[in-house]
Formats: C-alpha cells, sequence, structure tokens
C-alpha cells in the first residue's frame, strides 16, 4: 500500500512527540511505503533538520506556510522546485471572475453568522467548501491564486460578505487594515491549494531513482491533524477519489483558538481567522473516510464541529515503554518524601497554583521537598515565566539552614532536564515518590502516561484527557485549587502502601493501552479497512500479503455466472 501521510510542522522534523509518533508509525509499518508531504512554519525549522528516514519512505515534499515569500513550490529534496504551470502569470478577465465567485462563496461561509436553525449552519458550511474547491480548481487549471488573495478584488469581496445582512456581528466592523491582515493569513493557510503535490505521474528526480510522484498515486491519505496539514487530502479526494484518514492527538482547532487569544490582531481579524478555521476543520471532518482521536477529549472537539460519530474511532497514542521498564519494576525506587513537576514551563502549567499548594505541603510535612524539572526547548514567553515562579519560591520558601553555620538550602528546586540534577527522564522520575501535574489546560498529557510508566503515584489536576489517562490509577483534583493539590499530595506523601498501590495499577494500564504495538496494531487494520472499500491504484511490486487477490493469478476472465432456478433443480436432482 502507498500511504501519502500529511503533517503539519511536525514529522519528518525532529519536534517533540508529534513528530515521533509518525516516525515510529512509518517504522512500524514497514511493507508499506510512505511518501511525506510536510508543511513547515519557517526556514529555521527546515534548516534544524529531520528525524533520520527509513527505507520504506520514497520521498519527501516540503513547503513553508510562515514564510512572507511564497513562490508556490513543493519540492522532493528541499524547498525550491517544481511550482505548478502558470503559477507567476497573472489572471485574465475570465479567471478573474471565477475567482471572485469562488471567493465569495468562500468568505460568506466564514463570515455567516452561525444559526440556531441547522439548515442556515448547513447551508453556510457548504458555501464554504464550494469556494474552497473552487479556488483550489483555479489554482490547479491557472496558478496565480496567491496573488488573487491578496488582491484588490479580493479585499472588495471580504468587505461586502463582513457587511452583509446575516453577518457575525465580531466582523461588522473590519476596516481596511483588518481585512489586509485576514487576507494576508488567508493567503498562508491556502498555499497547499497551489502547490504541486496532485500530480499523476512519477517523478523522475525522486529518491531513488524510481520516482516520487504525487498524491494521485497514493492509495491513501493520511493526515495528523485537520488544519491546513489535511487540505492535500482534501484535493487528493476531490480530485482522485483518494480516501482521507484523519488523525488527531491534540486538537488543531483548539490550538488555533489558544493561539488566537494571544495574537497582536484585531477583534474582527480574530474572529474571522476562528470562523476560517472552524469552517476547516468541519469540511474535513466531514470528508475523512474516519476519524482517529487520540483520547475522548479531542473525540469531544470532532464531534462539536461536524464529525460523525459513526466514523469516529479512538486510537490512543503509542509510546515507548521500553525505556522506562527498569524505572518501573524498582517499587522502591523513589525519595518518599519527594514531590515532582516535569514538563515545559509555560503559564498553562500552573505552576504558581502548584507552588502555592506545596506552600501547605511543608506546613503540614516539614521534610517535604519538590523538583520542578523544566524540558530544555522552551515556549516563547517561557524564561519570563519561569523567572517569575523562581521569584515566587523565594517569596514562600525562604532558605532553610540546619543551624547558625550551616548554608541555607531551599526545598523547592528549579531543574533542567539533561542538567546534572536530571539528566536522563527516567532518573527524573525515579527520584521522585510522587509525580504532579498541576495544569489549568492540557490536551493528551503525555508526562503522566511517562510517570505511569515508571510506576508513579501522580495527583492531577481534572483538565484534557487527563481523567481518561487516569482511569482511577492515581488522585484527581479540580484546576486552580491549590487547598485540594495540596491535600492530594499529602495522603500520598503520608502512605506508603497506596502509593505503590497505585503506582503498580497506573503501570499496568499503561502498559495495557498506551504502548507503540496496540498503536500500530489499529493503524495496521484500519489501513486495511480503509482499503478494502477503495481500489488500489498501482501494482505492488511484493512482500505485502493479499494485495492483489487470488483470482488475479488465474489467465482468463472471472466473472459471476448468475444461476438460474432449472440449473439449481438439475443439481440437486444429480
Amino acid at each position: 500500500m502507498r500511504i501519502g501521510l500529511l503533517t503539519e510542522g511536525g514529522y519528518p522534523y525532529a519536534t517533540g512527540e508529534s513528530g515521533l509518533w509518525c516516525d515510529r508509525l512509518v517504522r512500524g509499518l514497514a511493507p508499506h511505503e510512505f511518501d511525506l508531504y510536510a508543511l513547515g512554519r519557517d526556514a529555521r525549522q527546515e534548516a534544524g533538520g529531520r528525524l533520520p528516514l527509513p527505507p520504506n519512505v520514497r520521498s519527501v515534499r516540503t513547503a513553508l506556510l510562515g514564510s512572507d515569500e511564497h513562490d508556490g513550490h513543493g519540492r522532493g529534496r528541499g524547498l525550491g522546485r517544481g511550482h505548478r504551470p502558470g503559477h507567476g502569470r497573472g489572471h485574465g478577465r475570465r479567471e478573474r471572475r471565477r475567482f471572485e465567485a469562488a471567493f465569495k462563496d468562500l468568505v460568506d461561509g466564514v463570515c455567516a453568522e452561525p444559526g440556531a436553525a441547522s439548515t442556515a449552519g448547513d447551508e453556510a458550511a457548504e458555501r464554504f467548501a464550494a469556494g474552497l474547491y473552487g479556488l483550489a480548481e483555479l489554482a490547479r487549471d491557472h496558478g496565480g491564486l496567491p496573488a488573487a488573495l491578496r488582491s484588490e478584488s479580493a479585499v472588495r469581496v471580504l468587505e461586502s460578505a463582513c457587511r452583509a445582512p446575516g453577518a457575525r456581528r465580531a466582523v461588522a466592523a473590519v476596516t481596511v487594515p483588518d481585512q489586509l491582515a485576514f487576507t494576508d493569513q488567508l493567503e498562508r493557510a491556502l498555499r497547499p491549494l497551489s502547490l504541486d503535490w496532485y500530480g499523476e505521474e512519477d517523478d523522475p528526480d525522486g529518491p531513488g531513482g524510481d520516482g516520487a510522484g504525487g498524491l494521485a498515486l497514493a492509495d491513501l491519505c493520511h493526515a495528523a491533524s485537520a488544519g491546513a496539514a489535511a487540505l492535500p487530502g482534501l484535493l487528493a479526494k476531490r480530485f482522485f477519489g483518494t480516501p482521507l484518514l484523519v488523525t488527531e492527538y491534540g486538537v488543531q482547532l483548539r490550538a488555533h483558538y489558544l493561539a488566537a487569544t494571544g495574537a497582536p490582531l484585531a477583534t474582527p481579524v480574530r474572529a474571522l481567522l476562528a470562523a476560517f478555521h472552524g469552517r476547516l476543520a468541519g469540511e474535513v471532518y466531514r470528508q475523512a473516510a474516519l476519524l482517529t482521536p487520540g483520547n475522548a477529549h479531542a473525540r469531544r472537539w470532532q464531534e462539536k464541529c461536524g464529525a460523525d460519530r459513526s466514523r469516529l474511532r479512538t486510537v490512543y497514542p503509542g509510546m515507548d515503554a521500553e525505556r522506562f521498564a527498569e524505572v518501573g519494576e524498582d517499587e522502591e525506587s523513589g525519595d518518599p518524601t519527594t514531590l515532582a513537576w516535569i514538563g515545559r514551563v509555560e503559564p498553562a502549567k500552573d505552576l504558581v497554583a502548584l507552588l502555592h499548594a506545596f506552600a501547605e505541603v511543608r506546613r503540614q510535612q516539614p521534610d517535604a521537598r519538590l523538583r520542578i524539572i523544566a524540558a530544555p526547548v522552551r515556549e516563547p514567553g517561557a524564561a519570563a515565566y519561569l523567572a517569575h515562579c523562581r521569584g515566587l519560591a523565594e517569596q514562600l520558601f525562604p532558605d532553610e539552614a540546619a543551624g547558625r553555620h550551616a548554608v541555607g538550602e531551599n526545598p523547592v528546586s528549579f531543574e533542567e532536564l539533561g542538567g546534572p540534577e536530571a539528566p536522563t527522564l527516567e532518573e527524573a522520575y525515579a527520584a521522585s515518590a510522587v509525580v504532579v501535574l498541576s495544569s489549568v489546560v492540557e490536551g493528551f498529557p503525555v508526562g503522566l502516561v511517562e510517570a505511569m510508566f515508571c510506576a508513579r503515584a501522580t495527583v492531577s489536576t481534572d483538565v484534557g484527557a487527563v481523567v481518561e489517562v487516569i482511569g482511577g490509577t492515581g488522585l484527581v483534583v479540580p484546576p486552580r485549587n491549590p487547598k485540594a493539590l495540596a491535600d492530594a499530595c499529602l495522603a500520598l506523601l503520608r502512605d506508603p502502601g497506596r502509593r505503590h498501590r497505585l503506582g503498580a495499577a497506573a503501570r499496568a494500564r499503561a502498559l495495557e493501552l498506551f504502548t507503540v504495538e496496540q498503536n500500530l496494531a489499529a493503524f495496521r487494520g484500519i489501513y486495511l479497512e480503509l482499503l478494502s472499500h477503495s481500489p488500489v491504484r498501482r501494482r505492488v511490486t511484493g512482500g505485502v500479503l493479499f494485495a492483489h487477490p487470488a483470482e488475479a493469478h488465474v489467465p482468463g476472465s472471472w466473472a459471476v455466472q448468475p444461476v438460474t432456478a432449472a440449473a439449481g433443480a438439475g443439481d440437486a436432482d444429480a
């Protein structure tokens, strides 16, 4: 089977868990061949290098969404080859009318106020889809879409849609700078429509010399999110009938909403962008042959955006359990008085509440310690937040000394993963008795699963998929509640037997649900299931079992002959 794997800002770049699960998928399903279609955020990500690719990756095509310059290129070995013919040519009068009609449908769907009546919402979604595919067909036939999206006619059409009756109230006060800002963002988001990824012929310059080909040759498109990464999959289904599988371990629409909150954009621009991404996610969910959310939290988002429940199937992320085996099997490891927080430092993790909770823990158990171990890769603004947390810890916990001439020591330590105190992730978990998660916003809690593999007892806040992951093997408290967090931590610190029982149960649950093996088994079955409903688009050279039906190897024409009643009676008499 030939799979078109569609990613945005992740694989094959070496960035976080989103890239690692794709790498495990490609390596674990080695009999299948993969073509990677990666949308990068900026040139720095490309310069940062890629993960080593296995032999079953036939080709890699990349394109940038974040750069200011766009040439429409989607190349096999880099970023600057093979733009669609006619891309740089301006549109004639007929093409301009065609663009304005399609763009009007798209922005009318974006600007339409979500009505209480389902028919109104369906009509707006249909107009959005018609406009999206109209723009894609225009880009395929004539190119020139990026320039058209930044043109004066696009701004006029957008202004008309914002002022039309029934438009969202948040966009009614849109100004010309707002319109320009939105069309700029829209052009970036729609760049996949202008790429040369949709050809039907093999590329003789592809890796390995056997041709890279385009999405027309894929038997299945597998998108790693429902955002821009899924756009090529939508077009492959539209143009060639290729089935689309969408996997979301973190909901892309939710990420856009959170990012827009802190972006320096006017309110009408944020409203337009939120509406666009909502419409795009809804169209992806409607067109996907199957959706595989990574947890119930993502599943609820998909259902809210219009996904059909009959096409939803939860597939938990597969994580490497082997690296934590030694820690998990040692029940006596860990300082019985130490709490540990391990992860990326950002405001959503609510370390402020954790520090206030630990102040209460120290009042009742003076020998308790808290280790805050931060991952070295930090989000923008993380340094300022970390400095704020350090300052708060110094105020809450002045350095303590055992005697008049002893050096004071703070019960809260801030460490960096990979440093002398916590050289590896396994050692960071092994040194603690209880692992704490204090987040106010969380998707799938990867760190919590790692703690479960290590057989650590956990205290977590009830956010995202935490309850689903824990499943009764840890303590869960409301977010932004330091008193409840402190009480749960104290309960586990004071009861070693309970800690060990919860840790053992957590490890057993993690090994059952969250391993690479269960993830690969699920996707192996899903690939075969989807392919069974769609024809294979090319002849498989070998190595894939049951790639062709048995009768394909027998000469002659195989057609089912109808059996008449008389023939059936004669056979029975015989």
